[in-house]
């Protein structure tokens, strides 16, 4: 069963959440962030990208993450931070393109994560997990939250229901890409306590965005315990912050390609390998052809969009990972016609977020690529079946949609 309990959260003064708040660290490069923050000492982003503060060069330094440090120091010696006065949880809604998502903030338990109970679907490379756990250690904080998700649980729905029905949130405000972002504090001791007890009665909880923070406060917890060998369990380092959702709420866009070349092929020749697994069928769409079920693609070649499915039984149906779409496109396209047998390192391969649209994928097909594929999306389904059989799911399967914003909650780790 699953741990999420309640904690105090250094976050900031209604007057401040809009300009403290920021995209999260990882979805911009150190000249974007730079340009995010400009003007505003109260950004977010001065603690969870402090590279922009000191140099890109220098963006793994320990400079960059003393840094961290000393403006979050910073944050609550101005008051852009301030830490609740008893342990809470925090309702946290997003809406987006008209639709809503609707999540709970608390503290999920380490341990968990290492028995299993708290379930991944993604490998992580160590030089981002190194960043975080640098990040998070010299911060003694969790900046920024772990995205997880359960299957719906009524209670926990008709508590998040009822507060949000009768009291009044602490913010409420959109941001300039379009997401609205609100969050209700919740300290009343019963209903803490009711929360807790029915996430007891969930069986497990999925890392559904957030691998590398997840692997990383766990890193730190390790190291601390090994520091404090008498520590109890309780401390805070122990526990990870992160956004609870539904899994009824949650939005999975579809997750691209685009391909450099056709490996030696012309076009007709490429064609005509792909006949043996997949009907083709040309299609006129303009703005890019998004496919409509599980195992059709959509592909862009020489300015041609095309329909194209797998045919039945050149894939196992029953398999969690191999009747995933995009393990489907590797194991029949991108590796045995065009040669990319490594997506994680080939060079010859993109990947593009389907909140990018699918204009996109024309757009980088008129400059320097040959080939696009529109995926269709990943479901919930999909990703708890991987998570449940213990199997990894294939680079690049997931996009998540809104983005968790980043600076409205800060879990301290300190001992």
């Amino acid at each position: 069963m699953a741990t999420l309990r309640p904690f105090p959260a250094l976050r900031p003064p209604a007057a401040y959440a809009e300009q403290v708040s920021s995209l999260p660290y990882d979805v911009m490069n150190h000249d974007e962030a730079k340009a995010m923050a400009a003007g505003n000492i109260s950004s977010f982003l001065h603690i969870c990208r402090s590279d922009i503060d000191t140099s890109e060069a220098a963006i793994h330094d320990q400079s960059t993450y003393d840094k961290a440090r000393e403006n979050l120091n910073d944050f609550q010696q101005k008051g852009f931070l301030v830490r609740d006065t008893a342990p809470s949880y925090y309702i946290y809604r997003q809406i987006m393109w008209g639709r809503v998502q609707t999540g709970i903030v608390g503290c999920a338990s380490v341990d968990e994560y290492l028995d299993g109970t708290i379930k991944k679907h993604e490998l992580t490379r160590k030089e981002k997990e190194l960043d975080r756990i640098n990040h998070f250690d010299t911060c003694s904080a969790q900046t920024e939250p772990v995205f997880l998700a359960y299957r719906k649980h009524e209670g926990i729905s008709a508590i998040i229901r009822e507060w949000i029905k009768f009291h009044k949130p602490a913010y409420d405000f959109t941001t300039d890409d379009g997401v609205t972002h609100i969050l209700w504090p919740v300290g009343d001791p019963a209903t803490v306590a009711q929360i807790q007890q029915h996430f007891g009665e969930v069986e497990a909880l999925y890392i559904a965005d957030g691998h590398h923070r997840t692997a990383s406060s766990a890193a730190v917890s390790a190291k601390r315990r090994a520091a404090h060998p008498d520590y109890t369990g309780q401390e805070e380092y122990n526990y990870l912050m992160a956004v609870v959702f539904c899994d009824e709420d949650l939005f999975i866009m579809d997750y691209n390609r685009v391909v450099k070349d056709l490996n030696g092929l012309t076009p007709e020749q490429y064609l005509g390998k792909l006949k043996e697994h997949f009907d083709i069928t040309p299609v006129e769409a303009p703005g890019g052809y998004a496919p409509q079920r599980k195992h059709e693609y959509g592909m862009l070649l020489e300015g041609q969009w095309y329909s194209i499915t797998a045919k039945p039984g050149s894939y196992d149906e029953n398999h969690p990972i191999e009747s995933l779409d995009c393990a489907i496109l590797q194991s029949l396209v991108l590796a045995p016609i065009l040669g990319i047998d490594d997506p994680r390192t080939s060079e010859r391969i993109d990947f593009v977020g389907g909140i990018r649209g699918l204009g996109e994928l024309e757009k980088r097909c008129r400059n320097g690529m040959q080939l696009a594929f529109s995926l269709y999306p990943v479901t919930m389904d999909d990703l708890f079946r991987v998570a449940d059989a213990g199997e990894i799911m294939p680079p690049k399967s997931t996009w998540f949609e809104p983005k968790l914003r980043s600076g409205l909650f800060v879990h301290t780790i300190e001992q």
